[in-house]
């Protein structure tokens, strides 16, 4: 990699530039795209020919570089001439003055050295580093001079700075940590039906353990040795990047606190009034801080089903940590809880096919006696399901407990059909009528 040189207006050394780019772009040799990604790479293909701008959003490590180099692959083997995409992630600590000046002298090095014909990709990673980036952007989206693909690790990408800039044009894809399937892709196990599942339980098994304790980051899944090294750096860098320097937070100490505190208590109901009491902070800034986190894709927060919404906003939330593996290393807890783990990890397989369908909403249902069902799936306007995660039926009252509070839910709903989701019991009963499904966590994730 050449020095870089600050010059008088500050812009970049031309042949330091294209040092740069060379490094993450296919003109002059091939670049690793890892394991294929079919269920983002089908949605994103699909969108390539629109005008709009196309942006993935997700958390940070969670595989948005690579998706961006599949998509490219994609695009040269339907014809398109390498020299016609262009790739920047601004995350290379090569760049200086990360503003729309840089954007600009990148796209004019580009053009003159590659001189493409025909229609331009262009790929921006990370592109929140940049300041004012947005508008850069729909001036050349809008002026037709490329197809813009870009990525960040920040949902206000949408809901803030984008949404303001590029009302009603953009499509957008929230990319998750591995789900389970892609999971064993990643570790050459490939399960296609029931009895493929049969054949290799054993191992599958094994994996699921692996799943649950260490979560599914792609560059965990990987790493041999020293995942929880790779987890506590995922950690770190979110913390300062996404969290202290993006929101210039002050209070780190409390911002801590707060993680852990929320990563300890996984599929935990809360409030922001006693979390913060708990912690020493304000319930406003425990809100603040607890908004950063979500948009952040840190945790997630899973709001009570009512038809009501004031009821809706005034119930606790339930917490869900992005990851399990990063629940396990950062949070508070004394001993592995399997049960919450599984419910984490139901959780965001419901989120990733929420991500993908935009008719499908995720609530949990608590009834007035205080009976509570982890998942209420809602297709549009129509409850089409009712989950709840039950790691053990073995003990009479555990299952009793979590059967009564399923019917009662079924029966609110007019619902035939509960499910019950678990490490090993399967199978079907019956209530008047009213049939309880019991499957296994691993079927139930490799959508068996």
């Amino acid at each position: 990699m050449l020095i870089n040189h600050h010059i008088s207006n500050n812009y970049m050394e031309k042949n330091d530039l294209l040092g740069i780019l060379k490094d993450w772009n296919f003109w002059e040799k091939d670049l690793n795209s890892g394991v294929s990604r079919d269920s983002y790479l089908n949605v994103l293909n699909k969108m390539l020919p629109s005008q709009q701008v196309k942006i993935i959003t997700g958390a940070r490590r969670s595989g948005k570089s690579f998706i961006m180099r599949q998509m490219a692959k994609h695009l040269m083997a339907s014809g398109v001439d390498k020299k016609n995409i262009l790739i920047v992630n601004f995350e290379d600590p090569g760049f200086v003055d990360l503003n729309t000046k840089l954007i600009q002298q990148i796209f004019n090095t580009y053009l003159e050295d590659q001189s493409p014909k025909g229609e331009i990709y262009i790929f921006l990673d990370e592109v929140q580093e940049i300041s004012r980036w947005e508008k850069w952007v729909r001036m050349t989206q809008e002026l037709d001079k490329a197809n813009m693909i870009i990525s960040g690790s920040n949902s206000k990408l949408l809901s803030g700075e984008l949404a303001t800039v590029l009302t009603g044009r953009h499509l957008d894809v929230t990319i998750m940590p591995l789900s389970f399937k892609e999971f064993l892709n990643f570790k050459n196990l490939e399960i296609k039906n029931n009895s493929d599942l049969i054949g290799k339980d054993i191992e599958v098994k094994k994996f699921m353990k692996e799943f649950l304790e260490f979560g599914s980051f792609p560059i965990v899944v990987l790493e041999t040795e020293k995942k929880k090294e790779a987890l506590l750096n995922y950690y770190d860098d979110t913390v300062n990047r996404d969290l202290i320097k993006r929101y210039r937070i002050r209070k780190t100490e409390k911002l801590r606190s707060l993680i852990k505190f929320y990563l300890g208590n996984i599929s935990s109901p809360i409030t922001f009034a006693s979390s913060g009491e708990f912690l020493k902070m304000s319930a406003e800034t425990t809100e603040r801080f607890s908004d950063y986190l979500e948009a952040s894709y840190l945790v997630f927060f899973l709001k009570r089903f009512s038809y009501k919404f004031k009821e809706q906003e005034k119930s606790p939330r339930k917490v869900y940590a992005v990851d399990t593996g990063v629940a396990n290393t950062i949070g508070f807890r004394f001993s592995p809880n399997l049960g919450r783990l599984a419910e984490n990890a139901v959780f965001l397989e419901l989120k990733r096919r929420a991500y993908l369908d935009p008719f499908l909403e995720v609530y949990y249902w608590k009834s007035l006696a205080d009976e509570e069902v982890d998942f209420v799936v809602k297709e549009d306007t129509k409850i089409r399901e009712l989950i709840q995660v039950c790691w053990s039926v073995a003990d009479i009252n555990t299952k009793k407990r979590e059967t009564k509070a399923l019917l009662k839910a079924m029966d609110e709903f007019k619902l035939k059909r509960g499910l019950i989701i678990t490490e090993d019991f399967e199978g079907e009963e019956d209530y008047d009528g009213r049939k309880i499904q019991y499957v296994s966590l691993r079927r139930w994730l490799l959508g068996l």
